[in-house]
């Protein structure tokens, strides 16, 4: 009896025991859940916290990149300012220093020509006082000369019409007894005068052509005068001649530093007006290169939910 009666007491006390279990399970999984629940919602509230702040800092990098694609915009037209300023003071500099160089080089041409005339207006002078002396000398020379020749001639006539007059009245004297030989003597007294005046005509044409040997002689040495001057002039004018290429070297030289100057000028140009388009459009596909001046350097996104990494170095 007594074990009969301990069954049913075994049973309840068992049961008793399961659902203090059982309770205390429920009661431990409602507090999990319950802690499950207050974690799901804190995590709802931090990501859409998160979200926010996303959100928050994508506007303020889209307002950051667009106030600085504006200081950007606006320090490229300033550089672009200052670069044309700059170009245009350097070509400025470069046109003064051109035309100055051009004047003094044109003021030194013209002292050189001027005092090359002077040497030889100069030479020119000297020569004609010395050739005036020269041809006096020679004037003096030819006529002491001719008179001497003059002179000596004068006395072989005379000395021949007296040795004519001797030999006519020897010869009257011989040919006294020959009357008809008067008329041969007649003849011959012709041809005597007519040989003498062949001999005054022959020494006319002796003095004239001594004249022309003499005006050959002065005009001989004026050519060869006129030769030297025209091979100093020749000299001169290579002189010149090197002096004015060198100067259109240095013209040609200048315009070439000018050009380059102004093709840099184009490519900066070019340059700037690709970016300031760059910055415009605002296309993310096309790689903007900024300056290492530049205080913005915009990195890559790491993925389609991370926000855009933007470093401002301090001015």
């Amino acid at each position: 009896m007594g074990h009969s009666c301990c069954k049913p007491y075994l049973c309840l006390q068992c049961l008793d025991t399961t659902s203090e279990s059982a309770l205390a399970k429920e009661k431990a999984l409602s507090v999990e859940l319950a802690n499950v629940r207050d974690e799901v919602a804190i995590s709802v509230a931090k990501c859409e916290r998160l979200q926010k702040e996303k959100e928050e800092l994508e506007r303020r990098c889209e307002d950051e990149v667009r106030k600085l694609g504006w200081q950007q915009r606006a320090e490229l037209q300033d550089l672009r300012g200052r670069l044309q300023l700059q170009f245009q003071a350097e070509l400025a500099r470069l046109q003064e220093e051109h035309s100055a160089q051009l004047l003094r080089i044109r003021s030194q041409h013209r002292e050189q020509v001027k005092d090359i005339t002077a040497s030889h207006e100069a030479a020119l002078l000297d020569m004609e006082n010395s050739h005036t002396v020269a041809i006096a000398v020679l004037q003096d020379d030819h006529d002491h000369k001719v008179q001497e020749l003059v002179s000596t001639h004068e006395l072989e006539k005379k000395e021949l019409e007296d040795n004519f007059e001797k030999l006519r009245l020897s010869l009257q004297v011989a040919l006294a007894p020959y009357q008809h030989l008067e008329e041969d003597m007649k003849s011959l007294t012709q041809v005597l005068e007519m040989k003498n005046q062949q001999i005054h005509q022959q020494e006319k044409k002796i003095i004239e052509l001594e004249k022309l040997a003499e005006k050959n002689t002065v005009l001989e040495e004026k050519v060869q005068v006129l030769q030297q001057q025209n091979e100093d002039l020749k000299a001169r004018i290579d002189q010149n001649t090197v002096v004015t290429r060198q100067l259109s070297e240095e013209n040609a030289n200048l315009q070439e530093s000018v050009e380059k100057e102004t093709q840099e000028k184009k490519r900066l140009s070019r340059t700037n007006e690709e970016l300031l388009w760059k910055l415009q459009t605002g296309d993310p596909t096309s790689p903007i290169k900024l300056s290492p001046t530049s205080p913005v350097y915009r990195g890559s996104s790491s993925g389609p939910s991370s926000p855009a990494k933007v470093s401002v170095t301090p001015r």
